[in-house]
C-alpha cells in the first residue's frame, strides 16, 4: 500500500500532554474561579471520552449543587482561563512522544503531506508544534482543531474536510491515533488507522486499525506501506 497523506492527531498521539498539561491546567482554572472541583488523574481518564476539556468542565459544572447561575457562560469562561492557563504554565511540562519526530521527517523524506486534525483548538496546537517541533511546524497543513469543527461529529467533518483540501481519495491517506474514539473517526471517513496507545488508552477496542503500538520508533513507514494490503 501507498500512501500520500498523513493526518496525525495531536493530544496523546504527537505528545502526552494530558496528565501534565491539560488536567492541572483544568485544576487550575477551577480553583481560580473559586470552584470545588478538583480532578484526580483518575478521574480525569475517566473523562477522555467526552471529546475536549470545555467540554469536559462544563459537566462537571452541571454537578455543583446548588448549580451555578449561566452555565454556558461560565463554560466558556472556563475554557478561556484554562487555555491561557495550559499555555502560559503547563505547555512547557508537556513531551513529544517518542518516534514522533522520525515518523514526521520521513513523510516529508517520501513526500507526503501531512496534516493535523484534533479536538483541542488551534491555537494550542500551534503553540505545542513551536515548542516541540519548531523545525517542522511549517510541513503541516491543513491543521484542523475545534474552532474548525467537531472531530468525533458521526459524519467525521475534519477528516473529510482534510481529504477535500488535499483533493485525495481515503484509501490514499493515513491517519495515525491514540484512542478508539480517534480511531473511529478516521474509519468513519474511510481513512486507514494506525495507534500509538498510550497508558490510558491501553486496552481500547481497536478492531480495524491497520498497526497498534505502545510508539512509533519502529513503526516506519516504509515497512508499514509494505506489510499493508491495498484496499
Amino acid at each position: 500500500m501507498r500512501w500520500d497523506g498523513l493526518i496525525w492527531d495531536l493530544d496523546g498521539t504527537i505528545a502526552l500532554t494530558e496528565r501534565q498539561g491539560h488536567l492541572p491546567a483544568c485544576n487550575a482554572a477551577f480553583a481560580a474561579l473559586g470552584l470545588p472541583i478538583r480532578w484526580s488523574w483518575e478521574e480525569f481518564q475517566g473523562l477522555l471520552t467526552i471529546p475536549g476539556n470545555e467540554l469536559r468542565m462544563r459537566r462537571a459544572l452541571e454537578t455543583l449543587s446548588p448549580p451555578p447561575g449561566d452555565l454556558e457562560e461560565l463554560g466558556r469562561q472556563l475554557g478561556r482561563l484554562k487555555r491561557k492557563i495550559y499555555l502560559e504554565r503547563f505547555l512547557p511540562h508537556t513531551v513529544l512522544r517518542p518516534g514522533v519526530r522520525e515518523r514526521i521527517r520521513e513523510a516529508r523524506e517520501k513526500g507526503m503531506r501531512q496534516a493535523i486534525v484534533s479536538t483541542t483548538d488551534e491555537a494550542q496546537i500551534g503553540a505545542l508544534l513551536a515548542l516541540h517541533l519548531p523545525e517542522e511546524k511549517g510541513w503541516f497543513a491543513p491543521i484542523l482543531g475545534k474552532e474548525s469543527g467537531r472531530k468525533t461529529a458521526s459524519d467525521s467533518p475534519l477528516y473529510r474536510r482534510c481529504l477535500a483540501e488535499w483533493g485525495l481519495p481515503p484509501e490514499r491517506v493515513l491517519a495515525i491515533e491514540d484512542s478508539a474514539v480517534g480511531l473511529r473517526a478516521a474509519r468513519a471517513a474511510g481513512i486507514s488507522c494506525l495507534i500509538t496507545q498510550n497508558d490510558y488508552t491501553a486496552g481500547q477496542d481497536f478492531a480495524g486499525a491497520i498497526w497498534v503500538g505502545t510508539d512509533l520508533v519502529d513503526s516506519s513507514l516504509d515497512r508499514l506501506e509494505r506489510e499493508t494490503p491495498a484496499s
